[in-house]
C-alpha cells in the first residue's frame, strides 16, 4: 500500500466530507486547477461544524508554483475562519522540500513516510526476518520475490532508476549525473562500511573533487535512497567533517544489483553479516529521517560502534553482531568510557535477537 492508498483509507475512515484529487495527468496544469479543486472541497465544508472536510491533492509537485498557489488560498481559508483540512500528497522528496520552506513557512506539518519496515511487510506479506533482510521493504515488489531475476529488474528499473531520474537530476543542478549514478552504486555496494571521499573517488575515476561527491550524497539522501553517516564526536562541526559511513534506506537497493539469491547470500557468512548490518542501519536511518533521532556512528583507531543514536539527551551505543560466537567488543568498552552513554546495546549474536529489534519502534530501544 502506497501513500496515496494510506491516505485515501485514513480520510475515508474519518467519516468527514472529502475530496481527493491528483495532478497525475498531463493535461492538469498550472494554479487554477488547484483552485477549482480547492472550490469544490469547500463546498463540502460546513462552516459551523468545527470538523470541517478534507482535501487531498495528490502528485502536488507537478504543478509549476504550487506552493504559492496553496499559501494564498489557505490565508484565504484562515481569514474566513473555514475548517478546510489539506493533505499534500507528492513523490519527489525534494521538489516538495523546496516548496515547503520557500512560500509556506509555519503553514504545514510534514508526515515522513519511510520505507516499509519488518513489522509491515510481516503483516502484509508474511514475511520472516531472511525475506526482510535480503528484499528490505518495498511493498509493490513483494510478489515477485518468487523469481529472484524479475524481482531484482523491477527494483533496478522501476524503482532505482525512476528515483534518481525524477527525484534527484530533474529537481537539482547536477552537473555530473554519470558521478552521481556511480556514487549511488558504490553507496549501495560498500553499505554499512566507511569511505572517505579521497577513497571514493578512486573507484569512481572521476575528476570531480570531495565536496561534489559529499553535496551528491546528500542528494541522494533527500531522495530516501542511500545516505552518509557523520562520526559521533560529541561536537557537531568535528561530526560533518568526518568521513561518512555509508548506509543504504532499504536492504533492497543492496541485494538487487549482487545477482545473488537469497539462497546463495544466506550461504555466505560474511556477506549476511554484511546485509544483517545494514538492515539494522536502515531501520536506524528511517527512523532519524523522520526526525525520530539522530543516527551517528564511531570509530577510534581499532575500535568502532556500528551506530550511535541520540535522541534529546539519551545516547545509545548499538554494535550488530550476526553470529552467536561470543566476541570482546572493545569499540563499546571505550566509546563507553569517553562519552557515557546511556544505553548500551548487542544486536544478534549473545545479545537483543536481530528480529526482535527490527519488529520495534527505535524509540523503544533509544527513547528519550
Amino acid at each position: 500500500m502506497g501513500k496515496s492508498t494510506l491516505v485515501q483509507d485514513v480520510v475515508q475512515a474519518s467519516g468527514l466530507p472529502h475530496r481527493i484529487a491528483s495532478a497525475d495527468e498531463p493535461t492538469l496544469r498550472g494554479g487554477d486547477w488547484i483552485a477549482q479543486q480547492w472550490e469544490a472541497a469547500r463546498q463540502t465544508c460546513d462552516p459551523a461544524s468545527a470538523a470541517g472536510a478534507v482535501l487531498v491533492l495528490d502528485e502536488i509537485q507537478k504543478i509549476p508554483r504550487w506552493s504559492e498557489a496553496v499559501k494564498r488560498l489557505w490565508d484565504e481559508d484562515t481569514r474566513r475562519k473555514l475548517p478546510l483540512k489539506v493533505v499534500l500528497l507528492g513523490s519527489a522528496p525534494l521538489l516538495l522540500a523546496r516548496g515547503l520552506t520557500e512560500s509556506l513557512a509555519g503553514r504545514f506539518e510534514l508526515l515522513h513516510l519511510p520505507h516499509w519496515s519488518l513489522a509491515e511487510m510481516q503483516a502484509a506479506f508474511g514475511w520472516n526476518l531472511d525475506q526482510y533482510v535480503f528484499h528490505g521493504g518495498y511493498p509493490g515488489a513483494a510478489p515477485l520475490i518468487g523469481d529472484p531475476h524479475r524481482w531484482a529488474r523491477y527494483v533496478l528499473d522501476s524503482l532505482v532508476k525512476t528515483s534518481i531520474s525524477r527525484d534527484v537530476l530533474l529537481l537539482s543542478r547536477v552537473d555530473k549525473p554519470a558521478l552521481l549514478r556511480r556514487l549511488f552504486e558504490l553507496a549501495c555496494r560498500y553499505s554499512g562500511q566507511i569511505l572517505s571521499y579521497t577513497k571514493m573517488l578512486g573507484p569512481l575515476q572521476d575528476a570531480g573533487n570531495t565536496t561534489t561527491l559529499a553535496h551528491y550524497l546528500e542528494l541522494l539522501a533527500a531522495a530516501g535512497m542511500v545516505t552518509g553517516l557523520h562520526k559521533y564526536a560529541g561536537d557537531a562541526a568535528r561530526s560533518r567533517a568526518s568521513s561518512p559511513k555509508l548506509q543504504v534506506y532499504n536492504n533492497a537497493l543492496l541485494t538487487a544489483g549482487t545477482g545473488f539469491s537469497l539462497a546463495e547470500v544466506r550461504a555466505q557468512p560474511e556477506l549476511w553479516g554484511r546485509l544483517v548490518e545494514s538492515a539494522v542501519g536502515a531501520h536506524l536511518a528511517n527512523a532519524a529521517a523522520g526526525g525520530e533521532c539522530e543516527l551517528f556512528y564511531w570509530r577510534e583507531r581499532a575500535r568502532e560502534v556500528d551506530f550511535v543514536v541520540r535522541k534529546g539527551r539519551q545516547l545509545t551505543a548499538i554494535e550488530v553482531k550476526s553470529g552467536r560466537s561470543p566476541q570482546a567488543l572493545p569499540g563499546m568498552a571505550a566509546f563507553t568510557a569517553a562519552f557515557k552513554p546511556q544505553r548500551s546495546l548487542l544486536v544478534g549474536g549473545d545479545g537483543i535477537a536481530v528480529e526482535t529489534f527490527l519488529l520495534r519502534p527505535v524509540s523503544d530501544w533509544a527513547g528519550g
